[in-house]
């Protein structure tokens, strides 16, 4: 396994989690997004996903193992891919565009960011070879 791509996917992963939530939330400010999905995306679920970005962003750093790591963090991405699913399935883009662009956008396409994320954990759990 090459491992400047998995460091490199790991900040990719935390520079998106950080990144985006605090550019699409204004800094916790868009109340827009909570509005929509209030359970997921209070200002408290969105500080949990700085949190696993920080998570990542450790784990880039790691020399050695992280298969069971890396296959925590493809299960935390499937319960957002799920969530995302749910609530695509019962909810209008259109009006949550027409409340705010930003979080329009964020919900457009945070349940995509994190399936791209989900395969790629999976994929570094499944390749990443005992280093015993």
């Amino acid at each position: 396994m090459n491992s400047n791509l998995t460091r490199n996917g790991f900040i990719a992963a935390a520079l998106m989690n950080i990144g985006g939530v605090m550019l699409f939330s204004r800094a916790f400010t868009n109340d827009a997004i909570n509005q929509a999905d209030p359970v997921v995306m209070s200002n408290f679920g969105l500080m949990m996903i700085v949190v696993w970005g920080l998570a990542y962003l450790g784990a880039a750093f790691v020399r050695g193992d992280l298969r069971w790591l890396a296959a925590a963090f493809a299960v935390e991405k499937l319960v957002y891919v799920v969530a995302w699913s749910v609530w695509m399935s019962s909810h209008s883009l259109g009006a949550v565009y027409e409340q705010d662009l930003f979080a329009g956008v964020f919900y457009s396409i945070y349940g995509l960011n994190d399936l791209a994320f989900m395969v790629f954990f999976g994929w570094v759990a499944l390749t990443q070879r005992s280093h015993d």
